[in-house]
């Protein structure tokens, strides 16, 4: 600990007695010994000093006065006043003063010198420098210990918070990763932001009061390194799983060794599993390799498939359970500042479900909203999940035609075929949806039998159509 004024005045080989009444805060650290003959040493003063002078220029009580104002006003801790050189005994104007001021006084006998008095403070000081690095030294092999020996970041944060005496808690995206308080963590906390090369908010809080020392930015230091570490490692994994991910999904792995490399990441294919996805918009895409996930998606696994954000979760057998994991997800995507949709896919056994809940997910993502739940299996859920139909194809062979047409002469047939099958083939309907005229209707359905063969009248035909253009949105989203 620092030198205090009543550890200096304990100091027996000094014999310095105390003069006057006043006490001021014996417990105040010394920070330095300033010897003085001005009558104004306010200059000169930083607050914390122990004044020693021998009262040279104070020969008179009103510059006594105006001594001890100047050295209080500067903030020191005492005046220690020379006796047998200038003065046989301090002057009582001076204690005067000091005792309103409430500032201390010692006496200094003629055998003791100045530098004697300003050593021991120095020694002190020097001592208690040292001993902090030291106390620092072990601090930083205790913190980096309680991270490297498998406790993690909630080791080292628990151990951080003994250090410095307070509760601390660690926040990224908006969500609060750990905290060594229990309950709602109200109060004052100050926020010390932690860099990890993401726009991710970080900070580390400590309620406060606290004792600060240099251990804190030791370890915004270590949680830095600590959460830069483990983002590289989630994008790795995260690769490794969307490409798993993608030879199941195209149907290229599949029966036991399916399963065996399934169970490698996580996911045991005999339970029912649950896919979310995840589409973010523009530059936002970036943050969905390494994007921490809430709790609840802990025993799941994630990967990155064609730029989507890809959460495998065991599913639990309740109805609420896709709701309530896709409202989670959502909402702690809305927290992060991410603009970014969930597509939620049924629950399925197996890795056949697994593609099959994929692409009900995918397919619930065209509806646009911000949680897109999953409705029943469709037919183009279905013919999604075989590779072995060429959809892409089939839409290609049906709508390129309209769009050429469209692109050239501003026909908007493509519009009127969508509106046709959205209204159940209503001519009226579609007519006044469109503000046009009927015959306009007809005339253009005419045109769209002629450019593609299919006629959007007959049953056959329409699902072609509809079908066609099912997957022409779905590829739409896909490459937005």
């Amino acid at each position: 600990m620092a030198v205090t004024l009543a550890d200096l005045l304990a100091t027996q080989s000094l014999h310095l007695m105390p003069a006057g009444t006043a006490k001021g805060n014996p417990d105040a650290p010394i920070t330095w010994v300033a010897s003085t003959e001005l009558e104004d040493p306010l200059p000169f003063l930083s607050g914390g000093e122990v004044v020693l002078t021998t009262g040279l220029r104070q020969t008179s009580a009103s510059t006594q006065r105006r001594f001890v104002r100047r050295v209080h006003e500067a903030g020191a801790v005492a005046i220690g006043f020379a006796l047998g050189l200038t003065h046989r005994q301090v002057p009582a104007a001076l204690l005067s003063e000091a005792e309103v001021l409430d500032l201390p006084v010692f006496e200094v006998p003629y055998e003791t010198p100045f530098v004697a008095i300003s050593r021991m403070v120095a020694d002190a000081i020097s001592a208690d420098h040292y001993g902090k690095l030291e106390r620092l030294l072990r601090d930083h092999q205790a913190l980096a210990g309680s991270l490297l020996g498998g406790g993690g970041l909630p080791a080292l944060l628990r151990a951080l918070s003994v250090m410095v005496g307070t509760d601390v808690a660690l926040f990224q995206y908006g969500t609060q990763l750990f905290s060594t308080r229990r309950g709602n963590g109200g109060g004052t906390w100050d926020q010390v932001p932690i860099a990890t090369g993401l726009k991710d908010r970080c900070t580390l809080a400590l309620a406060e009061p606290y004792e600060r020392n240099a251990i804190v930015a030791y370890a915004q230091s270590l949680v830095s390194v600590e959460l830069s570490n483990q983002a590289q490692r989630r994008a790795g994994d995260r690769r490794v799983v969307g490409q798993l991910l993608q030879d199941i999904i195209r149907g290229t792995l599949q029966g036991p060794d399916a399963v065996l490399r399934l169970n490698t990441v996580g996911i045991d294919a005999g339970r029912r599993q649950r896919v979310l996805l995840v589409q973010a918009v523009g530059g936002q895409r970036r943050a969905l390799p390494t994007l921490p996930l809430p709790a609840a998606f802990e025993d799941g696994a994630s990967g990155i498939l064609d730029e989507r954000l890809v959460v495998v979760v065991p599913d639990p057998k309740t109805s609420a359970s896709a709701q309530r994991l896709g409202e989670q997800l959502s909402s702690y995507l809305h927290e992060a500042g991410l603009a970014a949709n969930v597509g939620v896919g049924g629950s399925y056994a197996q890795p056949n479900g697994l593609r099959w809940s994929y692409f009900e997910a995918k397919e619930a993502l065209t509806r646009g909203g911000r949680l897109n739940l999953p409705e029943r299996l469709s037919l183009t859920s279905l013919l999604l999940a075989s590779e072995d139909v060429p959809l892409a194809d089939l839409a290609a062979e049906a709508l390129q035609p309209l769009e050429a047409f469209d692109a050239a002469h501003g026909a908007e047939l493509l519009s009127t075929l969508e509106a046709f099958l959205d209204l159940n083939g209503s001519v009226a309907a579609v007519a006044a949806a469109l503000d046009l005229h009927r015959n306009s209707v007809r005339y253009r359905l005419a045109q769209i039998v002629e450019l593609t063969g299919y006629d959007p009248a007959l049953t056959a035909d329409r699902v072609h159509l509809w079908l066609a253009l099912a997957v022409r949105r779905m590829g739409t989203e896909a490459g937005a």
